[in-house]
């Protein structure tokens, strides 16, 4: 998977809205991870390549809203 002493975490440049709600990605090829920056020590979320592909349409679906 990630890992995470190597991990090089990115942000969006169309994150920073007025909410300052980001989520940041790391990646390697074998996997991804994903945090939120205004606290990254929370725990971050980790995924194959293929996983991480579909948690990224569920969410752009709407599939998630709680």
């Amino acid at each position: 998977m990630i890992d995470r002493e190597g991990a090089r975490w990115r942000k969006s440049s169309r994150s920073g809205g007025a909410s300052g709600s980001c989520v940041e990605v790391a990646w390697n090829g074998q996997g991804r991870a994903f945090r939120d920056s205004k606290n990254p020590a929370s725990g971050e979320l980790t995924f194959d390549d293929d996983t991480a592909r579909r948690f990224l349409a569920a969410v752009k679906a709407g599939q998630l809203n709680g």
